[in-house]
């Protein structure tokens, strides 16, 4: 079970009676304070009102009638946008110039997000200690719990959880990526994949990968005894990448327990977990390396799940905690590979001179810097309220060494 997984008891009354079960949750998610027992009676504008007021619905209907008002509220949170979207486009007739103003634009995106992931959550769903639900047409979702979240604890006095729908089908959508993989193309190698585990990143934003194939090795990490390290593994992408280019050994490191199974996983499909050493670490091992490879969260802020851990670094601790020790860390000729986006700076969340002032400080230098435009299909969407700053996003691979 994960360190960042909260368990909790959850009191509600039925059937005028106390009732108690556990509350799944990660680590940034509240147990609801007001419950009310919903079915298929409740019209979907009624769950709307409810979900708005604070109310979460613990469901004893059917369960697939479920899973359609769990759709109806995403059509009523979405409907508002849209409208917004128009009005919006009306008052900018003739205003080509008019511009998002950020970094307002993208913290008020944030609060929509937070306010739609607590209305979705409202939907609840009691499952039994091995994880299987009794409702009516409820399939047995059982192994992607258990994948995503563990074994239920047996001592809190409870003999059922409670878990929003939501997770509950993130946890099904989990188990799919984990079973069929991500096919990776990579400029230069064979075709492989990548099987996500819950709660780990999955490696979509494919240009970075391009950028770690194609960036020139350098002289000190071409050694057969050369020490090559990957900061922050999650799946293990990068490790497996440094492999095919013809490293010998990789140290990986992560501080999440999840990532470090999913790295080894992945590894062992590959045929290279022989390779790789993994060891549970905040940034560096201990010694100094050749090469040491870096993909941290692109974006300043605090996470407000497993996932978005892996694109927020609250105060930059981890790209600075990267750029600060590296020079302590690399062997002579050896280089730091910094993979990051600049979609912070076109979101006016942390500047460039910010960025080469920590580089700096830290004696430094920038021996080269390669660039790649993303190519998700958010850069092209002209109704994302991102949209002005992914335009011009680019993802750069900096290379560094000590001055």
């Amino acid at each position: 079970m994960s360190s960042s997984q909260n368990w909790s008891l959850l009191q509600w009354q039925e059937h005028e009676a106390t009732q108690v079960a556990l509350w799944r949750a990660d680590s940034t998610m509240t147990a609801p304070r007001r419950i009310v027992i919903a079915d298929d009676s409740l019209a979907a504008d009624s769950a709307y009102r409810l979900a708005c007021e604070g109310q979460a619905m613990l469901w004893r209907g059917d369960f697939q009638n479920a899973r359609q008002l769990l759709s109806a509220l995403g059509r009523r949170l979405d409907k508002p946008a849209r409208e917004t979207s128009a009005k919006a486009r009306q008052r900018r007739a003739g205003k080509e110039d008019a511009k998002p103003v950020f970094p307002h634009a993208f913290h008020l995106h944030r609060q929509a997000l937070a306010q739609r992931a607590r209305i979705l959550s409202s939907v609840m769903i009691e499952l039994d200690t091995r994880w299987h639900c009794a409702l009516r047409r409820a399939p047995d979702w059982s192994e992607a719990c258990r994948e995503a979240w563990g074994e239920i604890p047996a001592d809190q006095g409870a003999h059922s959880v409670i878990v929003p729908l939501r997770e509950l089908l993130g946890a099904l959508g989990a188990h799919e990526w984990r079973k069929k993989g991500v096919a990776l193309a990579v400029p230069g190698m064979p075709e492989f994949s990548i099987h996500p585990h819950y709660g780990v990143f999955s490696p979509v934003r494919g240009e970075y990968l391009d950028l770690v194939a194609q960036a020139p090795l350098p002289a000190a990490a071409q050694q057969a005894d050369a020490a090559v390290w990957d900061i922050g593994t999650g799946t293990g992408v990068l490790s497996a990448l440094l492999l095919h280019r013809g490293v010998r050994q990789v140290v990986a490191t992560d501080l999440s327990d999840r990532a470090l199974a999913c790295a080894q996983d992945n590894l062992q499909r590959l045929g290279l977990a022989q390779r790789v050493s993994l060891r549970k670490a905040d940034l560096f091992p201990e010694g100094r390396a050749a090469l040491v490879v870096c993909n941290p969260p692109w974006l300043p802020g605090k996470a407000s799940s497993l996932l978005e851990q892996a694109v927020y670094d609250e105060g930059s601790r981890m790209l600075r905690g990267f750029v600060e020790g590296l020079a302590a860390h690399l062997l002579p000729g050896g280089e730091g590979w910094l993979i990051l986006s600049d979609l912070a700076e076109h979101l006016q969340l942390r500047s460039r001179e910010e960025l080469l002032g920590w580089i700096n400080a830290a004696g430094l230098q920038v021996l080269g810097r390669e660039d790649i435009r993303p190519r998700h299909g958010k850069a092209a969407d002209s109704t994302d309220p991102l949209h002005a700053a992914r335009a011009a996003e680019l993802t750069s691979l900096w290379r560094l060494a000590p001055r």
